[in-house]
């Protein structure tokens, strides 16, 4: 076994169903730990019998809505006028690339929140956003607690079934994190290559006028 399932297993040891639910709250706060290795190793463990299926499923639930509200804390302490302000110091980023982001997300935030749960990093970022924007917290709380369910509850029972076997989730859960990230690369090359070929262009325009 790697590091990051020593230390999940000697929670899982020492807690239990809470252990894991402490870990996937971690997991929220730091995207870089392994969700995809976190709920099928809590599966695992209650087939063995070292926790009830149903405390692994509610605990690990539970974890991922405390993590997500405490990201959302950060947005909403962050506030809307501080985000634009960050945002607009970045090379290449514009004042209006903010309000558009705005504006979809408050034309699309309860799908994004919803199944971004299910986007591995972007089920921790997506929290973000929604505290900016001051998402009624009932909303947030219903919509999170209802897209961890479903995605805990996939990968929980999963280990559960495999048993001995439930690596094979990670390998699965692996590929699918790697084209997501391959897919978010892709997005902000093309955004940066764009907003650089259209930048000469923009400073002749003002340096003519």
């Amino acid at each position: 076994m790697t590091a990051a399932p020593q230390w999940i297993n000697g929670l899982m040891d020492t807690l239990g169903a809470p252990g894991a639910g402490l870990a996937i709250a971690l997991e929220n706060l730091f995207p870089p730990l392994p969700s995809e290795v976190i709920l099928p190793l809590a599966g695992f463990a209650a087939s063995t019998g070292r926790m009830s299926l149903w405390a692994a499923l509610l605990w690990t639930t539970a974890g991922s809505v405390i993590g997500a509200l405490a990201l959302y804390g950060v947005g909403a302490l962050l506030g809307r006028d501080r985000t634009v302000a960050i945002a607009a110091r970045l090379p290449l980023v514009k004042t209006s690339d903010i309000e558009k982001t705005e504006a979809w997300f408050l034309r699309h935030g309860t799908k994004a929140v919803f199944f971004g749960r299910m986007i591995p990093i972007f089920r921790s970022l997506i929290s973000v956003p929604a505290g900016v924007e001051r998402m009624p917290l009932p909303v947030f709380l219903g919509l999170t607690t209802l897209g961890s369910a479903l995605w805990n509850t996939a990968f929980v029972m999963a280990g559960y079934t495999l048993g001995a076997n439930w690596t094979q989730v990670t390998d699965v859960a692996s590929t699918y994190s790697k084209i997501v990230l391959a897919l978010a690369a892709a997005a902000v090359v093309a955004f940066l290559a764009v907003r650089l070929l259209r930048r000469p262009a923009s400073s002749e325009v003002s340096e003519s006028s």
